[in-house]
């Protein structure tokens, strides 16, 4: 599954970069967070209740951020496991500064098995664009605006 997609911020590259690195607002923007607690330099525990169609379940995770250049850009690393099935993804995040904010730009790909993968497959890009979209709409209400 490959899916991109970008978002704008009313506020700095820096503003934003400062967001996306803090692990309480990442935490409580996430849906489905249940702990995000760090194991080890950019690198992170995260469990997770998600679910798609009628599968749904609890996912243990961990999220490295790789090749750091703040604040322009970061690579995103997941591998998460659980009880429907399994998720294995990266994202590349690019921050774009612009005279009034910041249009953040995504870029994921993920391979994804087991139950949630069979009985949701025509689901899954759906269910992961909404989660993007509930994700980074509530990080954008919490930055500072610009001006």
């Amino acid at each position: 599954m490959d899916l991109t997609a970008s978002y704008r911020f009313e506020a700095t590259p820096e503003q934003v970069w400062d967001l996306l690195m803090d692990t309480e607002s990442i935490a409580s923007c996430l849906p489905g967070c249940r702990g995000l607690h760090a194991i080890g330099p950019d690198k992170y525990d995260l469990e997770l209740v998600a679910g798609v169609a009628a599968v749904s379940g609890t996912f243990k995770a961990t999220i490295a951020i790789e090749e750091q250049q703040p604040p322009l850009c970061y690579k995103l690393r997941v591998d998460a496991n659980g009880r429907p099935g399994f998720v294995r993804g990266q994202a590349v995040v690019t921050l774009v500064g612009e005279n009034d904010g910041t249009t953040v730009n995504v870029a994921a790909s993920a391979d994804v098995g087991g139950t949630v993968a069979r009985v949701g497959q025509r689901l899954l890009e759906g269910v992961a664009r909404m989660t993007m979209e509930r994700f980074y709409g509530c990080l954008a209400q919490r930055v500072t605006k610009v001006g």
